[in-house]
């Protein structure tokens, strides 16, 4: 039986290929409606081909003002939960100090707390607080939840370094400023920017800790909710397929990077 033997052989590949296609589904419908023309105000039902939302992808009102303020947290709760949790995980892996076990547990519990949970916590502490619900609310809201995230990709690389190569460093006449700089951060490099790109993706896409927490606020995924109840506009696809084209065309770079480096040492 040629083909059984061909598709044991193929089984795994087949079966990635598959679940590939399946998680990248929702992105295509996406893509394809991106194009369409509704004639209601639902985009719901292919109607006709058209790239009139491609050519004013902000012709919806408040579309676009709310997807730079959705952008600006992102790259604030990025820097601030990627620079915070860089410390943090150094701090845990190099240094013992009383509690360190409880503080290596704590860090997981945004993890595994349902997100209702921490936004209404979140909202209490605002609230007794005397804060103003906005902007500042949320981007704190957003670098307290992705903190845990940067910790635990920046922990396993650090975990992973080998420390004989800090002390060939410094036997070698390098301060610690740069070992730090030409040694350890370069090493740990990977773990910080995978990090760094899974807060920017979970604060762009957040809704629950947003909502409960934005005041009169309107990010992009609290837009496009409240779209939903009235419409769907066409943009609202077009949004959509060019952050997934932009995270495609960013990792494409850089593996090419990777892989050209890669020969360079080889």
């Amino acid at each position: 039986m040629p083909v059984v033997n061909w598709l044991k052989r193929r089984l795994v590949v087949i079966a990635g290929l598959l679940t590939l296609a399946y998680l990248l589904l929702p992105n295509v419908v996406v893509t394809v409606f991106s194009f369409n023309k509704p004639k209601g105000r639902f985009n719901y039902e292919w109607q006709q081909f058209s790239t009139d939302a491609w050519k004013d992808p902000c012709g919806v009102a408040d579309m676009c003002g709310s997807l730079s303020i959705s952008l600006q947290i992102a790259v604030w709760a990025t820097v601030g939960a990627t620079l915070l949790g860089t410390m943090i995980s150094f701090a845990l892996v190099r240094y013992r100090f009383r509690a360190r076990g409880a503080v290596n547990s704590l860090i997981f519990l945004p993890m595994a707390m349902p997100e209702v949970v921490m936004a209404a916590s979140l909202l209490t502490l605002f609230l007794n607080m005397g804060a103003q619900l906005g902007f500042w609310t949320i981007l704190i809201a957003h670098i307290m939840f992705c903190l845990s995230f940067v910790v635990t990709a920046v922990k396993a690389r650090v975990m992973s370094m080998d420390p004989r190569l800090e002390e060939a460093a410094r036997d070698l006449y390098a301060g610690p400023v740069q070992t730090f700089l030409r040694v350890t951060l370069p090493i740990a490099a990977p773990g910080i920017a995978a990090g760094a790109l899974l807060s920017f993706a979970l604060s762009f896409d957040d809704f629950i800790i947003t909502n409960f927490n934005a005041g009169s606020t309107v990010t992009f995924p609290m837009f496009v909710w409240g779209s939903a109840q009235r419409g769907t506009p066409v943009q609202i696809n077009v949004i959509g397929t060019a952050m997934f084209l932009i995270a495609v065309l960013f990792v494409l770079t850089s593996m090419v990077i990777t892989n050209r480096r890669n020969k360079q040492k080889a």
